[in-house]
C-alpha cells in the first residue's frame, strides 16, 4: 500500500493527538496537518484536502459530526474516520447516517488504524467490531420496524420525535384526533414500544 496518502488528525486531547501523529509518521504515513478543535479541523480540511481525516467526535467549537457534515456540503472529497471512546447506539446511528468510511475506538491497537487506512485506500470501509455489533444487534432491528410503518404512520412518528402531542399532530396533518390515536395504536404494535415519545427520541436520527 502506498503510504503517500495524505492524512489529517483532529483530537482535543494533546497527548493522544501527539501519540497518534508520531505513530503514523514512524510508520511512514504522510500526516499533512493536525487540529485540537472542530472549527480548526474544518478550516484545515477544506484547505489541505487530505485523503483521509481521522477525527474525534467531541471537540471544542464544533463536533466531529459537524466537521464531516460541513465538509460534505463544501464538496470535499476527503474520506472520514471517527476515532472515539463512544460505543453508544446514538453515536453509531449518527455516524452511519453521515456515510463515513471508518469508526474506531481509542482503546484499540494502532494496527486497527492501519487496517482502516488500507481498507479506505483500496476503496472500502472499516468499522470496529463494537460498531458492527451495535449496528447489527441494536439498530438494524429498529430500521426494520420503521420500514414496516405506512407513510402516514412514519409521518406521525416524525412529529412525535418533534415533541408534538396528539392534538398538534392532528392539526399538522389535517386529520381527526381519533385518526391520530388509531395510527398511534398501530405504531405501538409495529414498533413494539408502549412509549412512542421515548422510542422516537432514542431513534431520532433514524427517522427521516
Amino acid at each position: 500500500m502506498s503510504k503517500n496518502i495524505k492524512i489529517f488528525i483532529a483530537d482535543d486531547h494533546p497527548l493522544l493527538l501527539k501519540g497518534l501523529n508520531e505513530e503514523l509518521l514512524i510508520n511512514g504515513y504522510n500526516v499533512v496537518g493536525t487540529a485540537v478543535t472542530g472549527t480548526e479541523a474544518l478550516k484545515l480540511i477544506i484547505i489541505l484536502k487530505p485523503d483521509i481525516a481521522i477525527l474525534d467526535i467531541q471537540m471544542p467549537g464544533i463536533s466531529g459530526f459537524e466537521v464531516i457534515k460541513k465538509s460534505k456540503i463544501k464538496k470535499v472529497q476527503t474520506k472520514f474516520v471517527l476515532l472515539t471512546s463512544y460505543k453508544e447506539k446514538r453515536f453509531v446511528i449518527r455516524a452511519k447516517t453521515l456515510n463515513i468510511s471508518g469508526y474506531l475506538l481509542k482503546d484499540e491497537p494502532f494496527e486497527e488504524i492501519e487496517k482502516c487506512i488500507q481498507a479506505i485506500f483500496n476503496g472500502g470501509t472499516y468499522f470496529s467490531t463494537v460498531f458492527n455489533e451495535v449496528y447489527d444487534n441494536q439498530i438494524t432491528p429498529e430500521i426494520e420496524k420503521l420500514n414496516s410503518l405506512s407513510p402516514s404512520e412514519l409521518k406521525i412518528i416524525q412529529l412525535i420525535a418533534q415533541n408534538k402531542n396528539t392534538k398538534e399532530i392532528a392539526e399538522c396533518l389535517f386529520i381527526s384526533i381519533r385518526t391520530v390515536q388509531k395510527h398511534r395504536t398501530n405504531i405501538i404494535l409495529k414498533l413494539e414500544s408502549t412509549d412512542l415519545t421515548i422510542w422516537a427520541k432514542a431513534n431520532k436520527d433514524l427517522i427521516v
